[in-house]
């Protein structure tokens, strides 16, 4: 056997490369892990962790027009951008730090600079070229920048996190997870903001009566403009003059283009080695996160399965039991649970209404609106939608969907019971925690719709 630098190379220190590094080398392989930027990749450095903070952030708003009903007499709060984004770059690089930690204690070297894969077995990082038994691309994914004339105008999510300013007035296009929850993080914080979506209705892959119900509540703080998008971008004095396609014009300060993310396999050298990607760059792998090249493998968001960082983190530890402990594991993505941090928040898990009827003979379905009772004492007009998808011959639970303050927190114990084979009789058996939005989901005794 050729005597190798390393066992394993992988190539990206986010959540999935991090995981399967660490993993790797506590079953006593020999592990280095290339990375270009910071470490944590994009869910620490410029996603889900800064993003999240920034959310919360955004909740006081909210806090004190609350606190008034609840007797809190709040004088003109301040808002203060700098001290936000800098209290969170803080924490970041403490996260660093970490990520740090964790790989030296299992002694996985860290190697910093750009990574071209120029073998099957080999990655230069500049003149420097090392060699392993098999290499993991978990590279991750990078936004998509627009093309249409003026796109220089436009930020991209990456950019929102070291702002040096914070906008009077921004204009978000699209119509995903990022363009929906930094809509409602930027309102929150006191921007004037327009989203704009191409298409009928926003946040696509989501249970219907969600996406109208978000759609409902987001009308209530924001411009929601469907059936628009941009054809134009041009600088002013007065900020950036947006066209749109039905030929009306806005001005704001600051544009996000949030349409979409593409695999980050360019200069990667995979194609020249052999490894296959989709139209899009994508790496295309098997049920084991192997390529086409028998010694390379990928996971995460490069192979674009689902984008989010628990999967990454499972589809890790499913690649070094399959590779390192002699123990062939599949990852099971027909339940991963969700949740969208926009204003209000979404949690789901499982199947849609439109997608059990697609499977399903006859479907139940559960669901009611209310106003929480937090808000009873409060100006605020918000409204909670909890929704439950049944199978009706055999009574399993299919679906579980939610709208509402800490839906996520929520759903994740539900994700537990739809893993285990929940049964609606079993919902209906169990107790709930009064007074609590929660309950709703144990005390829906009535379907509103059954399909035969």
């Amino acid at each position: 056997m050729k005597n190798f630098d390393f066992d394993l190379i992988v190539i990206g220190a986010g959540s999935g490369g991090v995981r399967a590094s660490r993993m790797a080398a506590k079953t006593g392989a020999r592990v280095a892990v290339i990375e270009a930027n910071a470490l944590g990749g994009t869910c620490v450095n410029i996603g889900c962790v800064p993003k999240k903070l920034f959310y919360y952030g955004a909740e006081f708003s909210h806090a004190w027009v609350e606190a008034k009903g609840y007797g809190w007499d709040i004088k003109d709060p301040q808002f203060n951008w700098q001290t936000l984004r800098d209290n969170k770059t803080k924490e970041i690089e403490r996260l660093n730090g970490v990520y740090q930690r964790i790989l030296e204690n299992v002694q996985v070297k860290i190697i910093h600079g750009f990574a071209k894969v120029v073998s099957a077995h080999e990655v230069a990082v500049g003149e420097k070229i090392y060699s392993a038994e098999r290499i993991l691309i978990a590279t991750g994914n990078s936004p998509h920048r627009p093309s249409f004339p003026g796109a220089e105008h436009a930020s991209v999510s990456d950019d929102m996190f070291y702002l040096k300013e914070f906008p009077e007035r921004a204009v978000i296009i699209g119509g995903g997870y990022i363009a929906c929850e930094f809509a409602g993080i930027f309102s929150g914080l006191g921007a004037k903001i327009t989203q704009l979506y191409r298409g009928e209705l926003f946040l696509r892959n989501f249970d219907n009566d969600v996406r109208h119900h978000v759609a409902d509540q987001m009308r209530k703080h924001l411009d929601l403009q469907f059936h628009t998008d941009v054809i134009k971008l041009e600088r002013a004095k007065s900020g950036i003059i947006v066209h749109l396609n039905n030929e009306k014009t806005l001005e704001t300060d600051l544009v996000l283009f949030a349409a979409g993310r593409k695999p980050n396999t360019a200069q990667l050298g995979l194609a020249e080695v052999g490894v296959k990607l989709n139209d899009n760059g994508a790496v295309i792998v098997n049920d084991y996160w192997q390529t086409s090249v028998p010694s390379i493998y990928a996971l995460g968001d490069v192979i674009d399965r689902f984008q989010l960082t628990p999967v990454a983190l499972a589809e890790g530890m499913a690649f070094v039991k399959t590779v390192y402990e002699n123990k062939p594991t599949k990852l099971d993505y027909t339940l991963i649970p969700t949740a969208v941090f926009c204003d209000p928040n979404i949690g789901t898990v499982g199947l849609t209404e439109a997608q059990a009827r697609k499977k399903y003979q006859q479907v139940k379905i559960f669901k009611s609106k209310f106003k929480p009772l937090k808000q009873t004492l409060t100006e605020r007009n918000v409204q909670v939608l909890v929704k439950i998808v049944v199978d009706g011959e055999s009574d399993k639970v299919l679906g579980i969907h939610m709208v509402g303050d800490s839906a996520g927190e929520i759903i994740q114990g539900f994700a537990v019971a739809l893993t285990l084979g929940v049964t609606k009789a079993q919902f209906d058996a169990t107790i709930g925690i009064h007074p609590t939005t929660a309950e709703e989901f144990v005390t829906l005794r009535e379907p509103v719709t059954i399909e035969k």
